[in-house]
């Protein structure tokens, strides 16, 4: 089989490395025909106002104009695909398929209304149905579309009406040569939380948690929506060995989450939230570090309370407290569910085992033609 991934889907995001990795791992081949638009910019949602926003949008017309010459030009493919974020390729990127007649395959795997109207609380109610609109029209399009979760793929169906068997789940997974399963640290533990600062984080029930009596020290890493409030609630109060670094280079993280002890997920209370297994989950898992995140429909898809990590109610910094502790106190607890939870990656989140998900739903498209 021959793919083509086409668009300006974000390549500092970790989805299409992983997938393409993956499908290279099956003996797909793979061809990459990608401009730059959407990198460079931390925080995406800063590129919603209307200057960048109009900037953004002439960069994403001029790459397409050589994509789209590109793509029909290729050698034959036996499907096109729309990377994650693949939204804004969805038009262009079915007129090279269907110029082509091959199937698309679109990575959506959030919505964009979910994200910045609902979690994010960033859009107003006209926007928000022109995000949704966009949403609809890219799964109407598209021959198969790509989610993280059962959770998400069931309710992508339900919100916008297509048909649920032309949506694939397709885990996140983590790159392994950047998150190696390296010896446990030695000396104090302390815990770690990185990632943009948007609600579905829930970074107000970390922060409670790590205001109570004998929670490791907890290190923060991230900058985003929520950076202006967080700024001043550890002017006010900030927790005895709780230290926040603004950003680092993607390239650093695997290393940061080496040296800690005990890994943070997302504790947002939001209904995106509750549909997600993130990045960083899977990325602690791929180096064999215990994960503590809240207790969801979508996390209990991939992990098991005890087991595979601690669970805990979302926005309930009691309970997360209360891991943290347990975890921090008990290294043999830590080795357990460090070493079981790699194995969860192993079988689900491993480049392999994500892109055969892809490659189980994509094989019976590629076969009708």
């Amino acid at each position: 089989m021959r793919v083509m991934w086409l668009g300006t889907y974000d390549r500092a995001y970790p989805r299409p490395r992983v997938l393409i990795a993956g499908l290279r791992e099956h003996g797909v081949e793979v061809v990459e025909h990608h401009r730059p638009v959407w990198e460079g910019r931390r925080d995406k949602t800063s590129g919603l106002r209307p200057l960048p926003l109009a900037a953004s949008a002439l960069r994403f017309a001029a790459a397409w104009g050589g994509l789209a010459v590109a793509g029909v030009r290729e050698r034959p493919v036996d499907a096109v695909v729309a990377g994650y974020l693949a939204q804004p390729d969805v038009i262009p990127a079915w007129c090279v398929a269907r110029a082509r007649r091959v199937p698309l395959v679109v990575d959506m795997m959030i919505s964009l209304a979910d994200t910045l109207a609902g979690d994010r609380a960033l859009a107003g109610r006209a926007a928000a149905a022109a995000l949704a609109g966009i949403d609809r029209m890219s799964l109407r399009l598209a021959d198969l579309v790509l989610a993280d979760t059962t959770a998400g793929a069931d309710w992508m169906a339900g919100r916008f009406g297509v048909r649920r068997g032309k949506i694939a789940v397709v885990p996140v997974g983590a790159e392994p040569e950047r998150f190696p399963v390296v010896p446990g640290p030695t000396g104090p533990p302390h815990a770690l939380f990185y990632g943009k600062l948007a609600p579905l984080h829930g970074i107000a029930t970390v922060l409670e948690a790590a205001r109570r009596p004998g929670v490791p020290p907890i290190r923060l890493i991230g900058e985003g929506q929520l950076a202006g409030w967080l700024e001043g609630e550890l002017a006010r109060e900030r927790p005895p060995g709780l230290t926040w670094e603004r950003w680092l280079p993607y390239e650093s993280l695997g290393a940061e989450v080496g040296a800690a002890a005990i890994c943070l997920g997302v504790f947002g209370t939001s209904d995106k939230a509750a549909r997600v297994v993130p990045n960083k989950v899977w990325q602690a898992m791929a180096a064999g570090r215990p994960v503590v995140t809240a207790d969801t429909p979508g996390v209990r898809e991939v992990l098991e309370d005890g087991v595979s990590a601690l669970l805990v109610p979302a926005g309930d910094a009691g309970a997360l407290a209360g891991a943290l502790v347990r975890l921090g106190s008990d290294p043999a607890l830590r080795a357990r569910i460090g070493a079981a939870g790699h194995a969860v990656y192993l079988r689900r989140g491993a480049p392999g085992a994500a892109a055969s998900a892809l490659l189980g739903a994509l094989t019976p498209l590629v076969s009708r033609r």
